[in-house]
Order: structure tokens, then C-alpha cells, then sequence
């Protein structure tokens, strides 16, 4: 779960975005399993628009493997009304765009790709911090398993001779 001031920060970023890109008409970060962070969404579901993400997504990934174009970094969806872009947020999230067909491409991938690195550090060092936040915990061993030990069959000079050469 993401602290409350990164989610205010995660929020103030998307509502900056939507001030330097007039033709933005929604906004939504979120997780790469498809579970909204924050959104600017108006009139929209966010919760379909991160399912809906999170499929696109997956079909990005593996189409970018298969070519051998590396690691996802954006993804851009044009309708004959609109764009639907969808950048890299960090290790775990993304950042999804909506905008009027007139927009600049352009700016839209400059303002996008700079929106989507700082969501992704916010969101990044909250993880961080969660998890340096949780206790470290190591199994405690029960009674019977704590005599026992795995034996391993052993291995002739010729074997171990022949395991190697080959």
C-alpha cells in the first residue's frame, strides 16, 4: 500500500500534467497488475481503464520481447478521436494518457515520459521504503527437521572424472 503523502504526490503530478497538456482529458497511474494508484479520470472507470491497461500492457511487453526491442517504455494507441498512451511508471506501475485527437504528439510523449519517470521514483521509494519497513522474518525450523540432514549419494573418482570430461 502507498503512503498517503506519495499518493497526494503521485495526484499533484497528474493534475501539473493535465496543466501543461491542454488537450489531456485524463490521466491514471497505475500498477502493471491492473490496480489503480491515483487517476484524473472525469467520466471515466478507472478501475476498467487500469484493467484495460494492464492487458494492453501485456501484449506491449510481449511484442517488444519477441522483436527483440528490449524492455517496454511506451505504448501509443491512436482513435479517430484520440490518443491513448501508456508509458513506463518505475519497476511496478505505468502511466496512462488521454487526449483529443488535435494534440501534439510530440509534447505528449515529452510531458508523458518525464510525468511517468517521477511517478515512477515516487512510487519506487515507497516500495523501498515499505519494505525496509517490514520485518525481516526466517522460518523457525520444526523439531523434526532440525536433526535431519539430505543425504547425497556419492560419486566415484570415475565418475566425477567422466561428469567433467564430458
Amino acid at each position: 500500500m502507498v503512503p498517503e503523502q506519495d499518493l497526494a504526490a503521485v495526484h499533484d503530478e497528474l493534475h501539473r500534467l493535465r496543466a501543461r497538456v491542454p488537450q489531456l482529458t485524463g490521466a491514471l497511474a497505475a500498477g502493471v497488475d491492473g490496480l489503480v494508484v491515483a487517476h484524473d479520470t472525469p467520466g471515466l472507470d478507472p478501475e476498467g481503464l487500469a484493467a484495460l491497461t494492464a492487458a494492453s500492457l501485456g501484449v506491449a511487453i510481449r511484442v517488444a520481447d519477441a522483436t527483440g526491442n528490449g524492455d517496454f517504455r511506451e505504448l501509443l494507441v491512436r482513435g479517430s478521436q484520440g490518443y491513448v498512451a501508456t508509458y513506463a511508471a518505475g519497476r511496478t506501475a505505468v502511466l496512462t494518457l488521454l487526449t483529443k485527437d488535435r494534440v501534439n504528439v510530440g509534447r505528449l510523449h515529452l510531458e508523458g515520459r518525464r510525468a511517468g519517470a517521477r511517478i515512477g521514483e515516487l512510487l519506487d521509494a515507497a516500495e523501498a521504503a515499505a519494505a525496509a519497513a517490514r520485518p525481516a522474518t526466517r522460518p523457525t525450523p520444526t523439531p523434526a527437521s532440525r536433526n535431519r540432514t539430505t543425504r547425497v549419494p556419492r560419486t566415484t573418482a570415475t565418475e566425477a572424472r567422466t561428469a567433467t570430461d564430458s
